[in-house]
């Protein structure tokens, strides 16, 4: 069994702009964003999707749906909605300012910011450290984020499609640097999200995930 996934991060949100950790909550598409969309659907108008997952949140959704209408190909029609996808849950720093919240995170540690954490530790120990620096600890630590998204990984190793099949599947920054951590092999750069409307290729074996390409727009 061989699925081909195809990894886009949502468009560009007024959050991005504003440097604000998004998360669970959400900001719409800029004009940009949504032009990020239109930009990656045309990449992919000719790509045939057997399949396409999303989050449940808005500008997963829009930006997928994008893509899925621009798409010539005779391709699935409406995405696989679902919490799985959903983003890391900042919990008290939904809509923080990102360099406020990883200070609070990191300072504790002797670490400023989300480069200095992930260099020397890992995005795992940042989620960690997240939660911990958060007084309701409401955030996500890297046992409750992946409990949780590997079970939208199991969505996509289940769905029924033909071996080589290809996969759409939209996300979100932080999401496409875990899922780069956990299955990149150390190739590629964990320091810094991914570009909005950015494309990215994974392999799925019975037994095995693994990158084909990083980051392209």
């Amino acid at each position: 069994m061989i699925k081909n996934i195809y990894l886009v991060r949502h468009g560009q949100t007024y959050y991005n702009i504003y440097n604000k950790l998004q998360g669970w909550s959400n900001s719409p598409l800029t004009k940009k964003g949504k032009q990020d969309a239109v930009q990656v659907a045309r990449r992919l108008k000719n790509t045939h999707f057997d399949a396409a997952f999303c989050s449940d949140l808005p500008r997963a959704i829009e930006t997928c749906q994008t893509i899925l209408d621009g798409n010539g190909a005779n391709s699935v029609k409406s995405p696989t909605i679902s919490p799985f996808f959903r983003e890391e849950f900042y919990g008290v720093y939904e809509g923080t300012n990102m360099d406020q919240a990883w200070y609070m995170a990191g300072a504790p540690h002797g670490l400023k910011t989300f480069k200095e954490i992930v260099s020397q530790h890992s995005i795992g120990t940042a989620k960690d450290w997240l939660h911990d620096a958060d007084p309701f600890h409401d955030a996500e630590n890297n046992q409750q984020y992946w409990h949780r998204m590997d079970q939208g990984i199991e969505l996509i190793k289940n769905v029924q499609v033909p071996d080589g099949a290809n996969i759409l599947w939209v996300s979100h920054g932080n999401t496409c640097l875990s899922l780069v951590e956990r299955f990149g092999e150390g190739k590629y750069d964990i320091t810094k999200r991914p570009d909005n409307g950015s494309l990215s290729k994974l392999v799925m074996t019975e037994n095995d995930i693994k990158f084909e390409f990083y980051n392209r727009k």
